[in-house]
């Protein structure tokens, strides 16, 4: 078999084993399958993360240990000689969201996320490419220029719930979904290349949703950072090229080799600075921690290895100076005196909610509560797809979604991915805010 991802991390796995039943085929990616032993540890109701599909729907047919049984299963020939364009696997895969959740808290480790990213590239190389839907999200970060082109479209598709359907029909969009719309003009097109400050500089990876979508969180960041006496450079492509990005939109969709570029291009951009000693710092979860998790199975090298041990979300980094007595970031209460924070996935599966809370907790007289609740459902365009919309609402509405709403309306709702805030802004209505935002408007000007 032929992989698609670099699968060598688990090339030693069941070595003297009796009892690994390895599959057939599949070589280091039927072993990564086989970390799976059955715990049906992520067949389970109660909070938390993992699995999301399983909590919602109470079915053990989608739950981590399931889809691991069936890959093994179409690995050991049980769904004939194309299983990965059969019904069984696809029926499977169909409601994992790749949060990462399994990673972190199966106690061996399954990473069904990437699991499924071969099995889905595997399905498009037999099938002779990605479906459209599939391809426009995944190509999204190169269609950046364009992008405010399609405002006035989106614009008059919420106003028309006629061009929602149509949408729906023609490309499995949810008409119950909204779509943002770009900023008139990026982040990076009107930012200068760096930002002075007093102290060491650091390197902020601006992803393409804080870029295209939402500039003003990475102007927070840049704030912040600056006013904690920090010189910031933006990592940027070399002139004339598209921005950078981490290839996540690619990876998700299972296409792989884009996903691969992407992150070629990124290394290339990043690696004489990290020479230099600088910190990445990203902002979205899912984009920056691919550089620490991702990157190995694209087959990197050790470039991948020497940027991972530099690249920090922003909350990573700040504590990381608190902690080293480093920091000084003026700050003063907010209007507000209440917050709800929700945590991404892969912050979860990362472990950076406690960076989050420490660095939350440097705001004088804000109380934070950390919402106990699974996937937001959104997970990037899974709460896009017409065929999931419904199961996506209904992962937001475990927790997440009715906490929200219970809050009052002058308790800040914090939440830093970005798939996470659009789920909290169709599901309860309410404007949820990146860290960054907070903390920029908790600066004291006067310090």
């Amino acid at each position: 078999m032929d992989t698609q991802l670099d699968w060598s991390a688990y090339d030693s796995y069941g070595a003297g084993d009796a009892y690994a039943a390895i599959p057939a085929e599949g070589g280091s990616y039927g072993k990564a399958a086989a970390v799976c032993i059955g715990n049906r540890q992520c067949q389970r109701s109660d909070k938390g993360v993992m699995c999301p599909s399983f909590r919602v729907t109470g079915n053990a047919a989608h739950s981590t240990q399931h889809r691991a049984a069936t890959l093994k299963a179409a690995l050991n020939g049980e769904y004939g000689d194309k299983p990965f364009l059969g019904p069984e696997l696809e029926a499977a895969m169909d409601l994992c969201l790749g949060c990462k959740g399994c990673k972190r808290e199966c106690p061996n480790g399954v990473d069904m996320a990437l699991l499924r990213v071969e099995a889905l590239a595997q399905r498009w190389k037999q099938s002779g490419g990605a479906p459209l839907r599939e391809r426009l999200i995944a190509y999204l970060p190169r269609l950046g220029a364009w992008l405010p082109a399609l405002n006035g479209l989106l614009s008059l598709r919420a106003r028309l719930p006629f061009l929602a359907r149509l949408g729906e029909r023609w490309l499995g969009i949810a008409a119950g979904r909204s779509l943002p719309e770009a900023a008139g003009r990026s982040f990076l097109a009107q930012a200068p290349s760096d930002f002075a400050g007093n102290k060491t500089s650091v390197v902020l990876l601006v992803d393409t949703f804080s870029n295209h979508y939402e500039p003003e969180n990475a102007q927070a960041a840049v704030d912040v950072l600056r006013a904690a006496g920090y010189g910031v450079i933006l990592a940027r492509a070399p002139a004339g090229e598209r921005p950078l990005c981490c290839g996540r939109t690619f990876l998700s969709n299972g296409l792989v080799e884009q996903a691969r570029e992407e992150a070629q291009r990124t290394l290339r951009a990043l690696a004489p600075l990290v020479e230099q000693g600088f910190p990445v710092i990203g902002l979205e979860p899912s984009c920056l921690l691919m550089l620490r998790d991702e990157y190995y199975a694209l087959g990197l090298g050790e470039d991948a290895a020497t940027i991972a041990r530099s690249a920090m979300l922003l909350e990573e980094f700040l504590a990381k100076e608190h902690d080293g007595k480093r920091l000084e970031l003026p700050l003063k209460p907010l209007p507000q005196e209440q917050a709800l924070v929700h945590g991404h996935c892969h912050q979860k599966a990362f472990g950076a909610m406690k960076p989050m809370r420490k660095v939350l907790g440097l705001i004088p007289g804000l109380k934070t509560e950390f919402i106990e609740s699974s996937c937001c459902g959104m997970a990037g365009a899974f709460g896009l797809e017409a065929e999931h919309y419904e199961v996506s609402m209904a992962m937001g509405e475990l927790a997440l979604l009715p906490k929200v709403r219970e809050a009052d309306m002058d308790t800040l709702v914090i939440a830093n991915g970005t798939s996470c805030r659009h789920q909290i802004n169709d599901g309860a209505e309410r404007q949820s805010l990146h860290l960054a935002r907070v903390l920029r408007a908790a600066l004291n000007s006067e310090a």
